[in-house]
């Protein structure tokens, strides 16, 4: 009541100047008090913003440094905020399969573990190597969470289920709301070995024999000791589109004979834009790749494949979609095709392509290692609902909004702006302050 008697006593001044005057010196302490809260909140803000802000920090720097694998990362998030988003046996990863000296312990198995010690004397300068790689333990972290369908993504669609007598094949898809289209597909190849798949996906030599669509592949870096490669592909599109050109960096990650096989568009500075073909920078397509029993017999001569891909190709999305669901099975038949033509090859002790031998060279992790990934994984998804579920707490002091109040008021006091005014106002900001506790 005493707010909305003040207001009536400004509205009856006897000049529209005054009526104006005094409206501003009563609306200025409110709009101080404003900017009063929102400082006093920020200053108490929830441990989930912090932890947002600096998971989003961490992805610019990683966005922004050099590909290369002779630079180092121009930007490094701090030791606390790598431990925050990876559980410690990453670092591991990092200190034994690329800090060892470059042409050395390749494809020797490591036993990290959640309660691995970090030496602090060298981690630094490892992890800056592991930052430098194309393709890092990050993208480890995300294929594990996307094979276990726990990335926090939508629901996935069914899109078709199909199958022949050496092959069996499932497709789904999801719908982003600013991405393009996500497919995730499980193909079970019978007679096969997941190391003839893991080969067959990375041997860019012999894509060329069954991928029409792949003009040119070469490879711009490759590191002998983790197996990251940085390739350049042109590929072949239809006629009323440009062809589309790749950057792509890609690395395999070895347990108990599963492999975790990461391809991804990365920035490339030493290879220049041009207009035509049509740089493709957003690319994703990884697998999972692992033994299966056959569908014959039951024993495990089989061979899964979980695919994840999405790409903005510079398409419609609606169009690419139907795109992909007209040329889906066309295009997995064309694929067992070429995995069967692969294994003849194989056979006949045909001399290994440099793409070829480079899926051979993978980091070596071990089952303990993955499950402390996925609990990690599991807690920090219920910290963060529960963060959200409260997001502070505690409210905002009573003693710091009375005091503000206080010292607003004397300090303010002129004309119509009465103390009554700036307490009632207080009071509204402590109820609030309550509200959250």
């Amino acid at each position: 009541m005493a707010l909305l008697s003040v207001l009536l006593k400004i509205l009856r001044g006897p000049s529209i100047w005054d009526v104006f005057m005094e409206l501003m010196l009563f609306l200025g302490p409110i709009w101080v008090a404003v900017v009063v809260g929102v400082v006093v909140g920020w200053a108490w803000k929830p441990k989930w913003v912090n932890l947002g802000r600096e998971k989003l920090s961490s992805l610019m720097s990683t966005e922004e440094s050099s590909f290369g694998f002779s630079s180092l990362c121009s930007s490094v998030p701090s030791l606390n905020q790598l431990k925050m988003q990876l559980p410690s046996c990453i670092s591991w990863i990092s200190d034994y399969g690329v800090c060892k000296d470059a042409f050395g312990g390749a494809g020797e198995e490591m036993t990290p573990g959640p309660s691995t010690p970090l030496k602090s004397n060298y981690s630094g300068a490892h992890l800056e190597r592991e930052k430098s790689l194309a393709v890092t333990g990050e993208d480890l972290e995300h294929l594990c969470k996307v094979v276990e369908e726990k990335d926090g993504g939508p629901a996935w669609i069914k899109m078709m289920e199909r199958s022949t007598p050496n092959m069996s094949y499932q497709a789904w898809r999801r719908d982003t709301e600013t991405g393009p289209p996500q497919y995730r597909s499980r193909t079970v190849y019978e007679d096969a070995t997941p190391e003839l798949l893991r080969d067959f996906f990375w041997d860019d030599e012999f894509r060329a024999k069954w991928d029409d669509m792949l003009i040119h592949a070469n490879t711009l870096e490759e590191c002998p000791t983790t197996g990251t490669m940085v390739v350049h592909w042109t590929r072949k599109f239809p006629f009323f589109c440009s062809d589309r050109e790749y950057i792509i960096g890609r690395r395999i990650w070895e347990s108990e004979r599963s492999y975790y096989c990461v391809t991804k568009g990365i920035p490339c500075s030493t290879v220049p834009r041009r207009d035509k073909p049509r740089r493709v920078d957003l690319y994703y397509s990884s697998w999972f790749i692992r033994a299966a029993e056959s569908k014959r017999d039951g024993r495990l001569t089989a061979c899964e494949v979980i695919l994840f891909h999405h790409e903005d190709m510079g398409i419609p999305w609606e169009i690419a979609k139907l795109g992909v669901r007209q040329g889906m099975w066309g295009t997995v038949k064309k694929i067992e095709a070429g995995v069967r033509a692969y294994k003849k090859e194989r056979a006949s002790d045909a001399p290994l392509s440099r793409s070829a031998h480079m899926a051979q060279i993978n980091t070596k992790i071990n089952a303990d290692y993955l499950r402390s990934l996925e609990n990690t994984s599991e807690s920090s998804e219920a910290e963060a609902d529960s963060s959200l579920e409260k997001p502070s707490g505690r409210g905002i002091p009573k003693f710091v909004v009375i005091g503000g109040a206080v010292a607003l008021a004397f300090t303010l006091d002129r004309g119509l702006l009465t103390k009554a005014v700036i307490f009632g106002v207080a009071r509204r900001f402590a109820k609030i302050g309550r509200g959250l506790q």
